[in-house]
């Protein structure tokens, strides 16, 4: 995808793109979508493209302008992928997702599931319980260590944002998982239109997790949670 990305085919033929440095998000975007088309014309491979971005604002198809609160802070960019505004930086992984969901069943819901499967599951290495919640996209996180919330309740904070879009039923964009990236530069947005609760990152929790741990994780999560599509005929 870039001069310095790093390219590995896994046993199931799913090519993994490891990028060194911090990816424009335009440069990523228009990589994205025209290795969709190819493998929609069956002439590329399904992806999985790990990456940085320096920081960014995105707004997703159901942003609403009022959780833009600071935007002048830094670039912000209309995504086609589904949800609202998200951020995007140093110390955060992003993990975008060129797979054929034609193949792998034509259920959006579902996949959107083993997206949060396989999060769930890479987290889980790491001692970490993620969780899912009715009407809140991502992957949370319950804060035990916090005092409860005004209202009694357990507090949690988002460690991972998920949006895909489709085209001609291969997926593009993808996942966000919080390793190290600087907190307090969500604050620009109303994450994902969520205003009660936090964001946090795997080094927020207490653990000294790299990226480079990370992708480990992932690759070694992967196959559980989207085993590989069914084959023609």
């Amino acid at each position: 995808m870039t001069p310095e990305t790093r390219i590995e085919t896994d046993q199931n033929g799913v090519e993994w793109h490891i990028s060194a440095g911090l990816t424009p998000y335009p440069d990523a975007v228009e990589a994205m979508e025209t290795r969709a088309a190819r493998i929609a014309s069956g002439d590329a491979a399904e992806a999985i493209w790990l990456l940085e971005h320096p920081p960014l604002y995105t707004a997703g198809t159901s942003a609403k302008p009022a959780d833009l609160t600071d935007p002048d802070r830094f670039p912000v960019y209309a995504s086609k992928r589904g949800g609202q505004y998200t951020y995007h930086g140093p110390g955060q992984r992003v993990v975008y997702v060129m797979l054929d969901v034609g193949r792998r069943g034509r259920d959006v819901r579902r996949f959107v599931q083993q997206l949060e499967a396989w999060v769930i599951a890479t987290l889980d290495q790491f001692n970490v319980t993620g969780e899912i919640r009715d009407g809140r996209v991502g992957v949370w996180v319950a804060r035990d260590d916090k005092p409860l919330t005004a209202t009694g309740a357990r507090p949690e904070d988002k460690i991972a944002a998920i949006g895909i879009r489709l085209r001609k039923w291969i997926s593009f964009h993808g996942i966000s998982i919080n390793v190290e990236p600087d907190i307090e530069h969500f604050t620009g947005i109303v994450p994902c239109g969520i205003t009660e609760h936090g964001v946090t990152s795997l080094v927020d929790l207490g653990l000294p997790v790299t990226m480079a741990d990370l992708d480990v994780a992932l690759r070694r999560s992967f196959d559980g949670a989207l085993p590989p599509p069914k084959l023609p005929g």
